[in-house]
């Protein structure tokens, strides 16, 4: 237990903050960008985060909403978030070259419904209805799943066969509100089968997971992330849950508002999955301006999980670097 402090305080949260796919994602473009050269395409926000949209945008990443943006024959790449297969073929049909961040764990989840609606499963996909994630899962299998955006909507749930029926999720939910639609939904569907490993990201859950932690202590709570990032959302509403008085979700220092501070002693910080660090640091500047000195670090779990850059990339990489060896040999040997 951390003991309350009279002076002003930052509770720091962590882990907080860039995820192992999200990582993979950023770098992809990136690696990308170097190898190939600007402009490269992105489908959709490469992660959920205005910040790092923008940072790429200044390098020569161009982001499009459909393959249609795409001119015929360039580069494109899928975000993390995962795309339905006819995404791949519409890329295909234009001639476009794919290269596909989609979260190792969101692949686990198409994989999952893949094979479940092969062996004849109704699939019930807990998650919020527009979601990309959610969008891209239920492309594996559209004629067998079906959306349950939370508890509320365990009512209109309807199955061919009881007894063949099982539960996926976005991975970004809120755990305890996933727990919750499982329950409801094992009410009506006794036999409801759940996945063969947990959906919610590990991530996600360790994020959560701290805040809770330090949230009772806290009389405001700062998530560092963007408003379309479902996980940072989720993490301002643990936050409440979990007995912070306040929480408030902004991309910038900025756009933090002295008033939110007022009377406050102590506050929590934390940041979104797709958020760099660095901003997570410029919010500590800002409070440390305002009095907020004495930080404390609060930590839950270590991640070290890591994922490996998208075949088809590296492929190029190293075919790239190979080349390039070869022709300092052929100098070396020309120089002699």
């Amino acid at each position: 237990m951390i003991e309350a402090q009279n002076r002003k305080r930052v509770l720091l949260a962590k882990p907080r903050g860039y995820c192992a796919g999200v990582d993979r994602a950023v770098q992809t473009v990136e690696e990308a960008l170097k190898l190939y050269g600007p402009p490269i395409y992105v489908r959709k926000q490469i992660v959920h985060n205005k910040h790092v949209v923008t940072t790429l945008e200044a390098k020569g990443a161009i982001f499009v909403e459909e393959n249609e943006e795409v001119p015929e024959g360039s580069i494109v790449i899928f975000s993390a978030h995962g795309v339905a297969p006819e995404v791949y073929e519409q890329a295909k049909a234009r001639g476009l070259k794919a290269i596909d961040a989609t979260c190792p764990l969101v692949t686990k989840v198409h994989q999952e419904a893949k094979r479940f609606a092969a062996e004849d499963y109704d699939i019930l996909l807990i998650g919020h209805d527009g979601h990309e994630e959610v969008i891209g899962t239920m492309g594996e299998a559209p004629g067998r799943i079906q959306l349950v955006d939370g508890p509320e909507g365990v009512d209109k749930v309807t199955v061919r066969d009881p007894a063949k029926v099982v539960w996926l999720s976005q991975t970004t939910l809120s755990v305890d509100e996933t727990m919750q639609t499982v329950d409801r939904l094992r009410k009506r569907l006794p036999l409801l089968q759940s996945p063969p490993s947990d959906d919610i990201c590990y991530a996600t859950q360790n994020r959560q997971h701290v805040v809770k932690k330090i949230a009772p202590q806290c009389d405001v709570v700062l998530v560092v992330g963007s408003r379309n990032s479902s996980n940072s959302v989720r993490l301002s509403e643990v936050a409440l849950d979990a007995g912070a008085k306040a929480s408030y979700l902004v991309d910038y220092a900025h756009e933090i508002r002295d008033e939110w501070l007022d009377g406050a002693t102590t506050i929590g910080l934390t940041s979104g999955a797709s958020v760099p660090d660095d901003l997570v640091m410029q919010v500590l500047d800002h409070l440390a301006e305002r009095g907020f000195t004495d930080v404390a670090e609060v930590t839950t779990a270590q991640e070290k999980l890591t994922f490996a850059l998208p075949r088809e990339l590296k492929r190029e990489i190293r075919a790239a670097a190979a080349a390039r060896a070869g022709d300092a040999a052929k100098l070396a040997a020309t120089a002699e």
